[in-house]
């Protein structure tokens, strides 16, 4: 075991502490970043965004990226990400996908060559790591960010079989997602559910709505709701419920906000609302 001075621990930061880029700039505003070396937790009601959230701070940056998408398949992640990259209509992309006339695609897609999909809908924790290990053997390094999408499809060593024990597998997986970062050096970013009360996602969510209540171990977490004009528009509000190193509100009454364009998927920053 080895200790150091402050001065011996400049050299061993490494990356960690490293803001990825990020499309969100009203999170930003709010200093919100996603470092690397560090555990956050995306947690909103079905439906609301969280998976379409992750997807665009996956691809904005053109960095590596290991997005294990349990909750998606890959027709799916890929109409959605071919629609943010290219800002073709998703439906026309899913309708050239379908008919295997995807070749138009293929330029803009391999731009993005290092960020990977795994569509385990069950991983195991020793799936996780043997992709990962993979992924350092394809490349030479750890991925800078991680997206678990979702945590609870995530299977541990003990099955929780009742609400005690959900929410102490909850934790122990948070913390497992913390070291996961540490060891890595990646940002790990988990999406996860919220309270019932809170399932519609049409107005704030607070900290405490937090599925589970598992708010200690994340360096932050984002609470997403919605706002819907009636004309297939959306509005996706993200609140900070909490943030060790910047602004926070448990409340999650103050929020910035982005337009959601279902032609696209794309989420567009717009004027933050308080």
């Amino acid at each position: 075991m080895t200790i150091y001075s402050l001065t011996q621990s400049i050299d061993q930061k490494g990356a960690a502490g490293e803001p990825l880029p990020s499309p969100f700039r009203g999170l930003a505003r709010h200093e919100v970043e996603f470092r690397r070396g560090e555990f956050s937790l995306i947690a909103a009601g079905p439906g609301t965004g969280k998976s379409l959230f992750a997807l665009n701070l996956a691809l904005y940056g053109n960095i590596p990226v290991m997005y294990f998408s349990a909750d998606s398949n890959a027709a799916t992640q890929l109409t959605r990400a071919t629609a943010i990259l290219t800002g073709d209509n998703v439906r026309d992309v899913k309708r050239k996908l379908l008919a295997d006339n995807f070749d138009e695609y293929m330029s803009d897609l391999n731009k993005r060559w290092w960020i990977r999909f795994d569509y385990d809908a069950r991983p195991s924790i020793s799936d996780i790591e043997l992709k990962l290990r993979s992924y350092f053997e394809v490349f030479g390094i750890f991925p800078h960010l991680i997206v678990v999408d979702n945590i609870t499809n995530v299977t541990g060593d003990n099955p929780a079989n009742d609400a005690e024990s959900f929410t102490f597998g909850l934790e122990a997986m948070c913390e497992y997602m913390s070291d996961m970062a540490r060891v890595t050096s990646a940002h790990v970013l988990s999406l996860h559910h919220v309270t019932g009360e809170h399932s519609d996602g049409l107005s704030p969510i607070p900290l405490s709505g937090v599925k589970g209540k598992i708010g200690r171990v994340p360096n932050v977490i984002i609470t997403l709701h919605k706002e819907i004009d009636g004309m297939d528009g959306r509005i996706v509000n993200a609140s900070s419920v909490k943030n060790r190193e910047g602004f926070e509100d448990s409340s999650g009454q103050t929020f910035s906000s982005y337009e959601f364009d279902s032609v696209n998927m794309r989420l567009t920053d717009i004027e933050d609302t308080f």
